[in-house]
């Protein structure tokens, strides 16, 4: 019996270190956040293991890609202060996608619009659980969060005067989305960067297909240089900055054809 006992205990802390193994394979080797990086005016905060984009679309007026991971917003409330705002300049928040480590902060902005893709609206209002390897076991209950505007794929919206068109790249989730502002592309999880600048698609225990994200990447590459849209850079929501333009992104595509 106490051999038996072993046997299990053994086995349970095995799988244990295999979950844990599996799970830091997601983040080994990704290029960090670097926090307070600025392009084009557009600032990224660095809130725990996710990023922020802080988007100036008027005076004293601001867009967030993302809400971040702390409920307290520390990060984000911190960067409003540098720029001398408040949480009321906060006017738009727009969702890559709705897992919980990108919502976090938005109770914190009550006057901001949040927006989103569609397919992922009941996920951000907590209404559906996510469907990734992992994710599928977080609880689900409702988030309090309101979504006031769903994107459809491929729209442009004007954030005041500032246009932001909008991609839809599900596989990460059903309604994950890019954003172009500015020549920054907003990848959220659909995709990241490693040390060295090569972009891998997101990682399979968080994700609801990553057949489908592959997809969702060569095919948001090939509309971009098909209609010859500018790209100064892309962001990445769990890794850092590529101001490579839309290259390694060609680069990603050509190798997965």
């Amino acid at each position: 019996m106490k051999r038996a006992l072993k046997i299990a205990g053994l086995v349970i802390v095995l799988l244990v270190l295999a979950a844990v193994a599996t799970v830091a394979s997601a983040f080994i080797g990704r290029q960090p956040i670097t926090d307070g990086f600025e392009i084009n005016g557009i600032r990224i905060v660095k809130d725990g293991v996710v990023s922020v984009a802080v988007v100036p679309v008027g005076p004293g007026e601001v867009a967030l890609i993302d809400a971040g991971n702390d409920k307290t917003g520390k990060a984000i409330l911190a960067e409003l202060t540098r720029e001398h705002l408040g949480p009321d300049a906060v006017k738009y928040i727009l969702l890559t996608h709705g897992h919980p480590d990108h919502t976090a902060a938005i109770p914190l902005f009550p006057h901001a619009m949040v927006m989103s893709l569609g397919p992922d609206v009941a996920l951000i209002e907590g209404l559906v659980g996510a469907h990734g390897p992992l994710t599928r076991f977080m609880p689900v209950a409702p988030t309090d969060v309101k979504v006031n505007h769903a994107f459809m794929d491929g729209e442009t919206y004007m954030l005041n005067q500032v246009p932001v068109r909008v991609f839809g790249v599900p596989g990460h989730t059903a309604g994950s989305a890019a954003y172009l502002i500015d020549g920054v592309l907003f990848l959220g999880d659909a995709a990241d960067t490693t040390s060295d600048g090569t972009i891998k698609q997101a990682p399979w225990i968080f994700s609801d297909s990553q057949a489908q994200d592959r997809a969702s990447l060569m095919r948001l590459d090939k509309l971009l240089v098909q209609d010859g849209t500018p790209v100064t850079a892309l962001e990445f929501a769990h890794s850092g900055v590529l101001v490579k333009g839309l290259a390694p992104l060609n680069d990603f595509a050509q190798k997965n054809q």
